[in-house]
């Protein structure tokens, strides 16, 4: 007999008894006890706004998985295009499979030149590459007739393959208008990853080191998705309108851009700078402890309370890249700071265990890349996730338009007083 949970109303003695399935039960429940309750749930902390069968995550165990496979094998084994075709089809890509997607993912690289010329030229010179990938983006839509055919399947895979070959485009030219930097075109010929750090570098001979082509792969592939975060349930509750995709990862990009979801690692590098050297390490662990001010960056997660398997993974690939580009200065009081933390009962007892975004923001100064693109380094792999959700979104029979209720908290009715009343 399967689990279930009876729930019942004091106030009518009225008794509902339904099915608990894979650690959820329906809030039809409440409404059957009586249509005008609903439940007070600040922020979704025990609320499953879906079914998904893309991401598996289980927090207390420190697991993730994209359709069933483990992150670690993904990260080890695969590349970033296997991995997003597998994200938006359920299963991997045999050779021919993986040829055609990568084909196509080239062939909608470029971007119009309208684009660049008048759009992007059009913004003040030292705008922020997140703020200028945010709007990029819903722009994209509008030089696409289809964009809004999103019931067509044709067209729908059309604009999937296009914002997921665009998006690294767009994020290059972001950033290099930023710095005061000519445009570089993509080149076709390499990989996804090494085209995207070709478009950000290319002066002159540069070459992509393939180690540093690697380390992108894998840092893609661990950001691809990560079940119902704060921009893809954006990306959900504005697709939930029948929005076309580019204004729906538009608004998903948004919700990145906040500090408190996209720009932990930017806070990371700033915490380890502040810091200054590992002698200081004790001292920082001390104000953090006793609530003076200071904050551990990285460490805790609101899902995981293990830790992170992608943390472990990022850590590795760490060491990687710092073998072509030499240390970063700030791993040694990364490495202090978490060998203290593990080890004191006041961060073990709490579950704080480094996050992905511990050590991310070292690698990505190390490759070259300044704090204000860190965001943008996100929102290029996430945009697949975001794209896969939006696909399920669609063929989901449950889903209407995402229209949360609220507990009402003002005054009753009143009546009105004329100004010269009052």
């Amino acid at each position: 007999m399967p689990d279930t949970i009876t729930i019942t109303d004091d106030r009518t003695g009225k008794t509902v008894t339904v099915p608990i399935e894979g650690g959820v039960f329906p809030a039809a429940a409440v409404r059957e006890l009586d249509p005008s309750l609903f439940i007070y749930d600040p922020a979704y902390m025990q609320t499953a706004a879906c079914r998904s069968a893309i991401t598996y995550l289980d927090g207390d165990n420190g697991i993730l998985r994209y359709r069933g496979y483990p992150i670690e094998q993904l990260a080890e084994h695969s590349t970033y295009l296997e991995v997003a075709y597998l994200l938006l089809n359920g299963e991997l890509p045999d050779a021919a499979q993986l040829t055609k997607w990568k084909q196509d993912v080239t062939a909608h690289t470029f971007i119009h030149e309208n684009m660049r010329k008048r759009f992007v030229d059009g913004f003040h010179y030292d705008a922020h590459p997140m703020g200028m990938l945010v709007s990029s983006l819903a722009a994209l839509g509008t030089f696409y007739n289809d964009a809004k055919d999103i019931f067509d399947k044709p067209s729908r895979d059309k604009q999937i393959l296009r914002l997921i070959a665009k998006t690294p485009t767009l994020a290059a030219m972001a950033y290099r208008f930023s710095v005061g930097l000519p445009f570089n075109y993509p080149d076709n010929a390499l990989s996804f990853p090494a085209n995207f750090l070709n478009m950000m570098w290319k002066i002159g001979d540069y070459e992509v080191d393939p180690r540093l082509e690697r380390a992108m792969d894998v840092l893609f592939i661990l950001h691809a998705d990560h079940e119902q975060n704060c921009g893809t349930t954006a990306m959900r509750v504005v697709g939930s309108s029948h929005a076309d995709p580019y204004s729906s990862c538009a608004a998903a990009a948004s919700a990145l851009y906040g500090p408190l979801h996209g720009g932990a690692n930017e806070a990371v590098v700033r915490m380890l700078s502040e810091i200054g050297s590992m002698e200081n390490v004790p001292a920082f662990i001390d104000d953090v402890k006793s609530g003076k001010g200071s904050r551990l960056m990285g460490f805790g997660h609101r899902v995981y309370k293990n830790y992170d398997p992608r943390a472990k993974i990022i850590k590795q690939t760490a060491y990687e890249v710092f073998e072509v580009t030499g240390k970063n200065p700030l791993l040694d009081i990364a490495l202090a700071l978490e060998e203290t933390a593990l080890n004191d009962p006041y961060f073990v007892d709490r579950k704080l265990y480094p996050n992905v975004d511990f050590y991310s923001g070292l690698i990505y100064q190390a490759l070259g890349f300044p704090v204000d693109m860190f965001t943008v380094l996100f929102a290029i792999p996430r945009t697949v996730g975001w794209l896969a959700h939006w696909q399920e979104l669609l063929g989901d029979k449950d889903q209407k338009i995402s229209r949360p209720r609220q507990w009402y908290t003002g005054v009753d009715a009143r009546d009105y007083v004329p100004v010269a009343a009052r």
